[in-house]
């Protein structure tokens, strides 16, 4: 029992684990006080989202009592203007003094890129306040001068770069004081990409989460701009036409812990494509790893987009009447309603039996659309279940490879008649797919064969979906129709070649996700993550099929030998989230391998990637070092995959399914939040778990236990709600989340795990560890080793007890 409830604290707390690997920038309050060190605020306990959790029968930790230097940041708003490589910023940001005396404060403003800012203004309430401006030489200085003085760390994660500084000015008891800060910064160039960076993470001193921070960015160019993504948060985009381009993100009752970064390019032609590679310098005998972004032209695609084929199967048995089956009416209609020319098109729906709209596929018009919708308005529920003939006559009808080929294929349960074996259903399917159509499964509820669903989708290369009790099925089906309604290129492949290589050597790249051939459509973008053993000058090679013409695209990309910096270290961390998942895909789907297993446990070992099956890692008498016994005790929780319907094998393969489509670094905290937020599975191997005891997982051994969903990268997750059934298990629960919470920080590309009150760094070996070399915190060969190493040390040095460090394969042992 005591480690189950580690594991569905631990699934809430990871949200607060993933620190940034490039931290610099944004101001912070230093309270200025000669009589006594004050050091910066920290939350002591992460309480989103507000207003505090409903009563319940167990115990609330309560709000630790704040030092009288305390003070939260309440709201941060951030608008950044970017034309070309030039950004113009505007930051809101307002501090309450939650202590119990008035604070003397100054604000600093630690410069991103090495000073690269100008015309720099700091207003406090209206009041403009000057600022001196001090260079890295200086700036360290005054870092070290705090540091020493407060006995804080904190600071050290800014060494290197130079800083504005306010004079001081007052802060009463309670008052709020609004910063605003405006200036012009040139963006640095990388790979081709202009890279803007907004430093978030200073935003994690405040003694409370922070209400709500807003990131507003529009981006204008000359040219078209192809590419934006962000590497650290989860984004929203829009494009007004090809040379315009909003990106927005919202936070609300969070503690940020990684900085807003945003890259974006610009150029001509159908298709933009960036490579960005990554090698440690630590790991030159280890595979590099790299990120590929490949953009459509928004004009040509939006000009004459490829016809398609869809074909949507619903699911009219007697358990979708009502709401679910109106909400389903409504998905067939919006995707009926935004077909094109050119578009066939047919609509089957089955209980027991098939009933097809027509019984050949229809050319899209006015007249085929409004025939449709009337036969969607005609259904009814009732019957029986029979997946395996639905999916063959909607199979039969697609004839024409030359087209891209879409079948939605929505249900709500279990196959009951006809062909009701899961593998014979898969091997039929596959017997019946001759023209390579993709296949989009939407489970609705609970009471599916999940495994099934999955099993369908990667056979065809296409997407499995879950659609939850309180979800809306026709907000799901028409976001995934929007991402293939304008199909730009099909059946793309990428391959890349060096100007130097052994064809001896093997292939250039390996273990590239997403799997397989993959199409494209006008405003989507594909994120492919992958490695490579040999760096050199690359050429990569993008193929594709438009209207069943082949279409070829070259660029140039750069496959480095070892990176100067941890600033590109997040493209290893995505590829080893999308890598975890495909480990546990094969798992679920081929069955159980020990060398996977083994992978799978080092890969969450090193990159702090922490799962149900691995979630063991948090506990502090684990040993992460005995790869033996973890693995065993990973292949028994494994055992939780048997569990194919109901809310935990569903949200399983709903977990499963965000790592492998992960677009950003922070994506685990936000799948285990998003996909466990329904009631877990009862993992083998925790004493007193037992497995649910109904289809839908209700009324099981810990009924009512949710967990609410979470958003942004790096941030604190939200503490769980409980059912009234759980009773003591809810406060064991809490016990242990609190525990976890201090037990693995995820920095950069490393995991940190605290062991006997000290934090061990995940890439030091056995023997590294055996030899360290000791430094005294705040000592002069402490502050020596920061001046030395600069910044790829300095994000390391946050920790208030004892640390060791892997510094260039020397084990260094940090001790206050």
């Amino acid at each position: 029992m005591k480690r189950f409830a580690l594991w569905v604290g631990w699934l809430i707390v990871l949200g607060m684990l993933v620190v940034p690997a490039v931290v610099w920038a944004q101001g912070v309050l230093v309270v200025e006080d000669p009589a006594q060190s004050v050091r910066l605020p920290r939350p002591g306990i992460i309480w989103p989202p507000y207003p505090p959790h409903p009563p319940m029968p167990r115990p609330v930790p309560p709000r630790p009592e704040l030092p009288p230097g305390a003070y939260k940041i309440q709201e941060i708003e951030v608008n950044a203007r970017l034309v070309d490589q030039v950004a113009q910023v505007q930051v809101s940001q307002s501090f309450v003094n939650t202590g119990g005396r008035p604070l003397e404060v100054s604000f600093v403003f630690p410069l991103p890129y090495d000073g690269a800012v100008d015309r720099l203004t700091l207003m406090v309430d209206g009041k403009e306040y000057p600022a001196k401006l001090l260079k890295a030489d200086e700036a360290r200085r005054l870092y070290e001068e705090i540091v020493r003085k407060n006995r804080d760390p904190a600071l050290l994660e800014w060494i290197g770069t130079g800083l504005f500084k306010t004079s001081v000015f007052p802060v009463p008891p309670g008052e709020k004081r609004t910063v605003v800060l405006r200036y012009t910064q040139l963006c640095r160039k990388m790979e081709g990409m202009t890279d803007f960076l907004f430093p978030l993470s200073t935003a994690k001193y405040t003694s409370e989460p922070v209400e709500r921070v807003g990131v507003r960015v529009s981006i204008e160019s000359q040219e078209d701009i192809k590419n934006v993504y962000s590497p650290t948060h989860s984004v929203e985009i829009r494009r007004a036409d090809p040379r315009h381009c909003a990106v927005e993100m919202v936070l609300k009752n969070e503690v940020p812990t990684s900085d807003f970064r945003l890259f974006y390019d610009v150029g001509l032609g159908k298709l933009g494509a960036r490579l960005i590679s990554f090698r440690p310098d630590r790991d030159t005998d280890r595979d590099g790893y790299f990120l590929l972004l490949v953009s459509p032209d928004i004009k040509a695609a939006t000009a004459k987009p490829v016809p398609k084929t869809v074909v949507f199967v619903v699911d009219r048995s007697g358990s979708m009447s009502g709401k679910k089956l109106e909400q389903a009416k409504g998905a067939l209609k919006f995707v009926l309603e935004n077909l094109r020319q050119g578009d066939l098109f047919n609509v089957i729906a089955y209980d027991s039996d098939v009933e097809a709209f027509r019984p050949e596929l229809q050319r899209f018009d006015d007249a085929s659309r409004r025939a449709a919708v009337g036969f969607v308005e005609g259904l009814y529920a009732g019957g029986s279940t029979n997946i395996d003939a639905a999916l063959r006559a909607a199979l039969r009808q697609l004839q024409d490879a030359s087209r891209p080929n879409y079948v939605l294929f929505l249900t709500d349960g279990l196959p009951t008649t006809g062909v009701t074996n899961e593998m014979k259903i898969c091997e039929n399917a596959r017997e019946a797919n001759r023209v390579r159509a993709r296949i989009f499964t939407f489970g609705v509820g609970f009471d599916v064969n999940a495994r099934l669903l999955e099993r369908l989708a990667r056979d065809s290369h296409g997407q499995g979906e879950y659609v939850r009790p309180n979800e809306d099925i026709e907000d799901r089906v028409s976001r995934l129709f929007r991402r293939i309604e304008a199909p730009v290129l099909t059946d793309i492949k990428i391959d890349v070649s060096l100007d130097e290589h052994r064809p001896e050597a093997g292939p250039v790249l390996n273990r590239v996700y997403p799997k397989g051939s993959l199409d494209i459509s006008a405003g989507e973008q594909l994120v492919v993550v992958g490695r490579y053993k040999t760096p050199g000058r690359a050429k990569v090679v993008i193929t594709g099929s438009v209207a069943g013409t082949s279409q070829r695209f070259d660029f140039p990309a750069q496959l480095v030998d070892r990176s100067p910096d941890e600033a590109n270290s997040f493209v290893e961390r995505l590829w080893a989230i999308r890598r975890v998942g495909e480990i546990l895909d094969e798992i679920d789907l081929k069955g159980k391998n020990e060398e996977l297993i083994r992978e799978l446990v080092e890969l969450s070992t090193r990159h702090g990637i922490i799962t149900p099956y691995t979630s063991f890692l948090a506990d502090e008498s684990t040993n992460v070092r005995d790869l033996t016994g973890n693995v065993r005790l990973t292949e028994r929780r494994l055992a939780a995959l048997e569990q194919t319907q109901g809310a935990s094998g569903v949200n399983q393969r709903a977990f499963r399914g965000s790592l492998q489509k992960a677009v950003d670094a922070g994506a685990v905290p936000r799948a285990a939040a998003e996909a466990f937020k329904m009631e877990p599975p009862a993992l083998p191997g925790y004493p007193g778990s037992k497995a649910a005891a109904s289809p839908s997982g209700v009324g099981g051994a810990y009924p009512g236990m949710a967990l609410p969903g979470g958003r942004g990268a790096g941030v604190a997750a939200a503490a769980p709600t409980y059912g009234p059934a759980l009773g003591p298990v809810a406060a064991e629960a809490d016990r242990e989340m609190l525990q976890a919470q201090k037990n693995v920080r995820q920095i950069g590309n490393r995991a940190f795990y605290r062991r006997a009150n000290q934090w061990i760094d995940s890439t030091l070996t056995k023997e590294q560890e055996a030899k360290p070399i000791r430094v005294k915190q705040f000592s002069r060969e402490y502050f020596e080793l920061a001046r030395r190493h600069g910044r790829s040390l300095a994000q390391y040095l946050v920790f208030d007890e004892p640390v060791m460090l892997n510094l260039a394969g020397q084990a260094y042992l940090i001790e206050p």
